[in-house]
């Protein structure tokens, strides 16, 4: 019987720029095919790291050459900007390799917006670097006109930087669910989803930051009520001490393991760390929820238990 699974996709599944990504998606559906030609259920979520920042360096570039005429695109419009094109590539991919194969699944991008709390700690304390290097002088006109958040970045030049806050709920969490539903694989949640907040009556406003795609897919295999979180990455397993002679790849972790684990340091902050984090919170989210974290060429193998690194309660 197939199981309802929902798959966080890292950069290598993207690429870095468009003719890559072209590319590289192809690649990717070949993996995601597999899973749903057994018979999965399957949503998909993904970052947009080098994508987002594309769009945001030429949307600055634009203002730039004419300010009278443009103004700054918020960074939610940039995510949102992102999450259509990734989902345009993405889903004619994947369209295109069922047919191949026979299967006639629908096949659909729902540009997902994410509530985050605007109490998260993480408002006070931005980290995440976003956008093209800046000269002392322009970082000084940005905090003074805009009130941004910047950093020395290693003497390369000034960035802006932005909270991550946790993910607390998907708005479009019924469209999602009435996709899947319907025999659809959905592309969801892309770059972590375009952060909102609350406000006022029912109206949402974007926020300044980014969510975590780990924790985003997370929050998104709760909400949907999944069987299984693959998040795929560079390495076929999760490994404590990683890059020493004594270098152990893990099978399985407990999150009990999990939780010592990382109070060791074993996992690298902005790497695995969230990744293992993500993994182990949707497994105590539910009894009987399971995590996975693994290669994208080895997810069928994973999934049938041939391979990856297995999060799951005694």
């Amino acid at each position: 019987m197939g199981k309802r699974i929902v798959i966080a996709l890292g950069g290598n599944a993207l690429g870095k720029n468009l003719p890559e990504q072209m590319i590289a998606v192809k690649k990717t559906a070949k993996a995601i095919v597999d899973l749903i030609e057994q018979g999965n259920e399957v949503v998909i979520a993904h970052g947009n790291g080098p994508q987002v920042g594309m769009i945001q360096k030429a949307m600055a570039e634009l203002v730039r050459s004419e300010p009278d005429k443009y103004i700054t695109c918020p960074l939610s419009v940039c995510v949102a900007m992102s999450q259509g094109y990734i989902g345009y590539d993405l889903q004619n991919a994947l369209r295109e390799e069922m047919l191949n194969r026979g299967i006639d699944t629908g096949v659909a991008t729902v540009l997902t917006q994410v509530e985050v709390d605007p109490e998260d700690p993480a408002f006070k304390n931005p980290t995440k670097p976003i956008g093209a290097f800046m000269t002392k002088e322009e970082a000084d006109k940005l905090v003074r006109e805009r009130n941004y958040d910047v950093v020395e970045d290693s003497g390369r030049g000034y960035r802006r930087v932005v909270a991550s806050p946790k993910p607390v709920s998907i708005i479009e969490i019924g469209t999602i669910r009435s996709l899947v539903e319907t025999n659809h694989v959905v592309v969801a949640c892309g770059g972590g989803g375009i952060p909102v907040f609350r406000t006022e009556g029912n109206h949402l406003k974007g926020a300044a930051a980014v969510i975590d795609k780990d924790f985003a897919a997370c929050k998104l295999a709760e909400q949907v009520d999944a069987d299984v979180l693959i998040i795929l990455t560079a390495v076929e397993k999760v490994a404590i001490h990683f890059g020493r002679e004594d270098e152990k790849w893990l099978d399985s972790l407990t999150p009990q393991e999990a939780a010592r684990y990382i109070e060791d340091g074993e996992f690298a902050p902005g790497s695995m760390l969230p990744k293992v984090q993500a993994a182990v919170s949707f497994v105590q989210s539910k009894p009987g929820r399971r995590s996975l974290i693994t290669l994208l060429e080895k997810a069928k193998d994973a999934i049938n238990g041939g391979t990856g690194t297995l999060i799951q309660e005694d």
